[in-house]
């Protein structure tokens, strides 16, 4: 949406799962030269471990190369596996996401809902599948898996939760657009929205809001980016 309507229709733009590529010499040469002598942060060579540990599981493998196949079968029977997985299975792999996270007896109940509207819904479980392919294929992959070709302009935030699947070097994330907003989290995995609703909520005030301070206000770098719109401003 940031880069199709990015400007027009989309002022601004924030995101929990950024994409980059690694520099090259001839994509980012000042960049790729820098890192040469300025090395990655222990925690930013976990998290590249992790990505790279995710990119070749059978998980993202099988929907990014084969969506169709899975999706044959997942819709066959709700018991049918591929790959040794069931329905049931191969959506439980999204708890591997998370960051140990503490499932309740609830949310437990509510993940049978959740596989439901997989496989009763119209589209069926292929809906859910044929994105990796599409994001994957596609003429521009856009910030998702890689580096856009012609990144939007509009100001961009991003939040960082270690566990998640995909969390690339701050540099990289720094090329992809016009970044005015970044925060760190200690603990979190890919379903941040679910995990850690407060940290996610605290960081769209920060970006959109403002707060006051002493006799006056600080205002987040993206406050008032629509005219006429102020944004979130506690009571």
């Amino acid at each position: 949406m940031a880069q199709q309507y990015g400007g027009k229709h989309v002022k601004v733009w924030h995101t929990i799962f950024p994409g980059s590529t690694a520099p090259t010499l001839i994509s980012r040469p000042l960049l790729f030269l820098r890192q040469l002598f300025q090395p990655y942060t222990t925690a930013e060579k976990l998290e590249s471990n992790a990505h790279n540990g995710f990119r070749k599981k059978d998980y993202f493998s099988e929907q990014s190369t084969q969506p169709q196949t899975l999706g044959y079968s997942l819709s066959d029977s709700p018991v049918t596996s591929i790959l040794a997985h069931t329905v049931l299975a191969w959506i439980y792999e999204l708890v591997n996401w998370t960051d140990d996270y503490p499932w309740s007896d609830d949310e437990v109940r509510n993940f049978l809902i959740w596989v439901s509207i997989y496989y009763f819904s119209r589209a069926g479980p292929t809906a859910s599948t044929r994105i990796y392919f599409e994001v994957t294929h596609g003429e521009d992959n856009g910030t998702v898996f890689g580096q856009a070709k012609n990144p939007s302009r509009i100001p961009m935030g991003a939040s960082y939760f270690p566990k998640d699947v995909m969390v690339p070097p701050r540099s990289w994330v720094r090329t992809t657009g016009n970044l005015v907003f970044e925060s760190e989290h200690s603990s979190g995995g890919h379903f941040a929205a679910y995990e850690k609703p407060n940290e996610l909520v605290e960081d769209l005030r920060n970006m959109f809001g403002r707060k006051k301070k002493g006799k006056g206000e600080v205002k987040g770098p993206a406050f008032g980016v629509v005219s006429g719109r102020n944004g979130f401003q506690p009571a």
